[in-house]
């Protein structure tokens, strides 16, 4: 048992250097972020989307993807607020798998972590400087932190994450929207727990210094369905435990109470059509509880150029882990959330 070094020592403002915004590019999204803590805080009344590829594993299909769904947002702007998922780590339950870009940069050849973190900044940077568009991100490491986080807007506590101190800790101190996820057990208390460690202080040794958060107002849930012990996806975007989540809000005192639902995920049990019928389902439950349409305002869809998923990336723009919308479906989903929204 070791921990064997390889490579070379990471020199962070190195790396963040050849990727760093300036000018229109930093103003631009600067104001893009702080349309979004609007929106997180009820000054903005617009939905929320983060959608996007599961994994963002091919950069010229990335892009691809992201000038089209640019060009979309700019014909639903004045109520729908996009942020694209550019998902670069990808946690595996077992620890076989694709591991993301970070880890991977080039799908056929052998893992480069140095070379996945030039390769994340570059497509975070990309797709804000080549289309207007800001990202999300999850934070599967913590430490990684500091080298994304004046790229990415939007940071995602997966569900295997979101009992762990650090996580709860680091995302306190994100200047950035941090969406807790449920654990895959489904316990909301777990989740609720996150959100009330990362809206308030904490002080906790951070890259080998002792650091004090300030809090973060913006921290939220994500609903992403739950998995029962025999195996069998048990959803939670349904009316009653919308109302459940809510009563969490209020009973914790919690700022800025807002609830994002996963359309994929154990929500869908990953069959992709499915995520249409959960925005409708969701959408209509909006329209009928005051309360629902006040804190659920918020969707995370799984979406990318092709249909379906792929074991092999053999097929441009399509998924290599879970299954996602393909873009002809993406399109007629934002129409009708669009269409939807106070008829």
């Amino acid at each position: 048992m070791a921990f064997i070094e390889k490579g070379q020592k990471i020199d962070i403002e190195q790396i963040k250097s050849r990727t760093r915004l300036t000018g229109q590019a930093l103003a631009h999204k600067n104001k893009r972020d702080q349309e979004l803590a609007e929106i997180l805080s009820g000054e903005d009344e617009r939905i929320l989307l983060v959608i996007g590829p599961c994994s963002s594993d091919n950069e010229e299909a990335v892009l691809e993807y992201a000038r089209r769904l640019s060009e979309l947002q700019k014909k639903v702007a004045d109520k729908i607020f996009i942020v694209m998922r550019v998902y670069t780590a990808k946690p595996r339950t077992n620890g076989d798998g694709y591991k993301g870009l970070v880890h991977q940069p080039d799908t056929s050849k052998a893992p480069s972590l140095i070379n996945g973190l030039q390769a994340v900044r570059q497509l975070h940077y990309r797709v804000i400087t080549e289309t207007g568009l800001t990202t999300a991100d999850e934070m599967l490491y913590p430490s990684n932190l500091v080298l994304v986080d004046d790229l990415v807007s939007y940071h995602a506590v997966g569900a295997r994450s979101v009992e762990d101190q650090e996580h709860r800790f680091v995302a306190s101190g994100i200047d950035a929207p941090v969406g807790m996820k449920n654990p895959t057990s489904g316990n909301l208390g777990v989740m609720f727990n996150a959100v009330y460690a990362a809206q308030n202080k904490q002080t906790f040794l951070f890259h080998g210094q002792e650091v004090e958060t300030s809090g973060n107002p913006l921290a939220h849930v994500i609903l992403r369905g739950a998995t029962n012990e025999y195996g069998k996806n048990i959803p939670n975007f349904y009316y009653e435990n919308m109302l459940d989540a809510i009563s969490y809000y209020e009973k914790m005192g919690l700022e800025n109470p807002f609830i994002v639902i996963d359309t994929n995920h154990d929500n869908s049990g990953k069959q992709y059509l499915d995520q249409i019928r959960i925005v409708r389902q969701t959408l209509l439950n909006r329209d009928w509880n005051e309360k629902i349409k006040r804190a659920v305002r918020g969707f995370m869809i799984e979406s990318y150029l092709e249909d379906g998923r792929q074991n092999e990336p053999e097929v441009f723009g399509k998924s290599i882990t879970d299954p996602c919308l393909g873009w002809d479906n993406t399109v007629q989903l934002i129409e009708e959330i669009y269409n939807t929204l106070d008829k």
